[in-house]
C-alpha cells in the first residue's frame, strides 16, 4: 500500500476495485495456461541425458541419463516407456517415464537416429544411418521384424495417419523412399532437394512436408501421386540464404499451419498450410533443430542445439514465450500423450 493512504469510506471502494481487477487479472492467466499439463522430454546429445520439463510450469523438473549420443526419442502410447535413440551406442534404450531409470534396451541398427512408433505401439521403425536401411522392432518381444534397404544415411521417418505407408528420408541419396508398412518393401522413392531431414503428414494423409536442410526447401508430396507438387522457399532478412536450413516440421491438426525449423537461422518458420505462404518468423535460440506440440497443440516446444536451451512457442499467439536452459546440445524432443 503506498505511503499515506488513508482507510476511509473512498479508499475502501478504491481497495475493493483494485482487487477487483487483480482477481479479473489472475483468472485471465489461469485461463491462458495450458488445459493439461504434460511431461516434455528433451534429448542432450552430448550430454548423453534427457532433459524432463513440466509443461505448465515451464521447468526442468529432472535430468535423466541414458546411453551415449541420444538424438530421436519418443514415449509409448500409453506414456510409461521413453524410447531414445542412443546413436553411439548402436541401441534403443527405454526408461520408465515414473522412475527415469533404463529398464531394458532394444536391438538396433548401427547409428540410429530417428524412429516413429507405429499406431499399434508394437512396433517401431528406426532409421540406421551408418548402413542405410529401416529396421522394424518389436518393442514387447525385442526382435527384429524386417531390415529395410534404403538410401545412403537414412535419417527422417513420417508414418500416414492409417499406418499403411512408411517414409524414411535419405540425406545422401536425397530421396523420401515410401515403404508399404505390411510387406516392408520400398514401392517408391520420390527425389527432393539436397540432404532431406524431415518427413511430416498431413493429418488427412493427402500430403507430406520433407524438409531439406541444404536445399534449403520444403517440398510436399501428393502421396497418391508419389510427386512433388509444391517447394517452400525461405528469405530472412539480414540473414545469408546458407544459414537457412529447414530440419524439423510439425503442422497442426486442422491443416491450417505449419511450423518449420530452420537450423542455424535461428527461427521458426510459420507457414499457411493451404496456400504454403510463409508468415512470419519467430526468433529462438540457436541452431534450431526438432520441434514437438504439446497433444492438445497448444504449445511448440523447439530445441536448439548450440544454445542449450529450448524455446516454448505459444501455438494461438505466434510467439515465443520462454526459454529453458536444458543439457548440452538438445536435439531431440517430444512429448507425453497424456
Amino acid at each position: 500500500m503506498s505511503r499515506g493512504f488513508r482507510a476511509n469510506a473512498s479508499g475502501s471502494v478504491v481497495a475493493r476495485a483494485l482487487l477487483a481487477v487483480a482477481g479479473l487479472a489472475a483468472t485471465s492467466l489461469a485461463g491462458a495456461g495450458p488445459a493439461s499439463a504434460y511431461t516434455v522430454y528433451v534429448t542432450n546429445e552430448k550430454g548423453n541425458s534427457v532433459s524432463v520439463i513440466d509443461s505448465e510450469t515451464l521447468a526442468v523438473t529432472g535430468t535423466w541419463k541414458v546411453g551415449r549420443r541420444p538424438r530421436g526419442v519418443t514415449t509409448s502410447k500409453d506414456g510409461k516407456e521413453l524410447f531414445v535413440c542412443a546413436s553411439d551406442d548402436d541401441r534403443i534404450d527405454v526408461l520408465d517415464t515414473s522412475t527415469g531409470k533404463v529398464v531394458r534396451s532394444l536391438r538396433s541398427g548401427p547409428d540410429p537416429e530417428q524412429f516413429i512408433l507405429g499406431p499399434t505401439g508394437n512396433l517401431l521403425y528406426v532409421a540406421n544411418e551408418d548402413d542405410s536401411q529401416v529396421t522394424v522392432i518389436d518393442v514387447e518381444k525385442n526382435k527384429v521384424m524386417a531390415e529395410v534397404p534404403v538410401g545412403v544415411e537414412p535419417e527422417g521417418m513420417g508414418l500416414s495417419p492409417d499406418g499403411k505407408i512408411l517414409v524414411n528420408t535419405s540425406e545422401t541419396t536425397n530421396m523420401a523412399h515410401f515403404i508399404d508398412t505390411t510387406t516392408f518393401q520400398v514401392i517408391d522413392n520420390v527425389l527432393v532437394d539436397a540432404r532431406p531431414r524431415f518427413a511430416e503428414f498431413t493429418a488427412d494423409g493427402k500430403f507430406l512436408w520433407v524438409s531439406a536442410e541444404v536445399g534449403g526447401t520444403v517440398s510436399i508430396i501428393d502421396v497418391a501421386a508419389r510427386r512433388v507438387v509444391k517447394k517452400i522457399t525461405f528469405k530472412i532478412p539480414s540473414v545469408n540464404d546458407e544459414a537457412i536450413q529447414p530440419v524439423g516440421i510439425r503442422i497442426t491438426k486442422d491443416g491450417s499451419k505449419a511450423f518449420v525449423a530452420l537450423g542455424p537461422a535461428n527461427r521458426i518458420a510459420v507457414i499457411d498450410a493451404k496456400t504454403h505462404t510463409v508468415e512470419k518468423y519467430l526468433p529462438v535460440g540457436q541452431r534450431v533443430w526438432q520441434l514437438a506440440f504439446t497433444p492438445d497443440q497448444k504449445l511448440l516446444f523447439s530445441t536448439n542445439g548450440s544454445s542449450n536451451d529450448i524455446s516454448v512457442v505459444d501455438v494461438a499467439a505466434e510467439k515465443v514465450v520462454k526459454s529453458i536452459p536444458v543439457g548440452l546440445l538438445p536435439w531431440g524432443v517430444a512429448v507425453s500423450p497424456n
